[in-house]
């Protein structure tokens, strides 16, 4: 019984703690990207997002990764975007310290390789702006801190990914 009201106080205090975002909050988020499209590696992204409502973020986003192919090149890639996220903790009652949410990004991915032996591979492979939308969420487990994770599907941003917020 006492590891029963044991555990039950601590998922209450990480209930009373965490906070997701509201109206006029700036908040960070960093971690690992998996792009889907243009280059199969891990790479990093950062990000800030503004509480214009209640329910309703607006943010901005940058990705970056690279990799070396086999010997013969290697691929670099970079995006930026703005996105806007409705979050559902009012619409279905989801607890503060949980941040369920869906959007849309508009933005602008590049893809380049860079081939010692052949010059026409040192321009942009591809690059292009495009529309994606996402789903995702995040567990604070302090007012401030937190985990999150998010997935992406569209022409921008395709992919995923987890990583912390910090809200100030």
């Amino acid at each position: 019984m006492r590891k029963l009201l044991l555990g039950a106080a601590v998922v209450l205090s990480a209930t009373a703690f965490g906070q997701r975002a509201q109206k006029g909050d700036l908040q960070l988020n960093a971690g690992l990207a998996f792009p889907h499209r243009y280059a199969d590696n891990v790479g990093v992204y950062a990000g800030l997002d503004y509480g214009i409502h209640p329910d309703v973020t607006l943010g901005v986003e940058a990705r970056f990764g690279s990799k070396h192919y086999d010997n013969y090149a290697d691929g670099r890639w970079f995006g930026i975007g703005f996105n806007g996220n409705y979050h559902f903790n009012t619409l279905i009652g989801i607890p503060n310290n949980w941040d369920f949410y869906a959007g849309a990004t508009i933005g602008f991915n590049t893809f380049n390789y860079d081939h010692p032996e052949n010059d026409n591979w040192r321009r942009p492979h591809r690059s292009e702006a495009g529309f994606s939308a996402q789903v995702g969420g995040r567990y604070f487990i302090t007012n401030n801190f937190g985990l999150n994770a998010e997935a992406n599907a569209g022409t921008v941003f395709n992919g995923g990914k987890f990583g912390i917020t910090y809200k100030f």
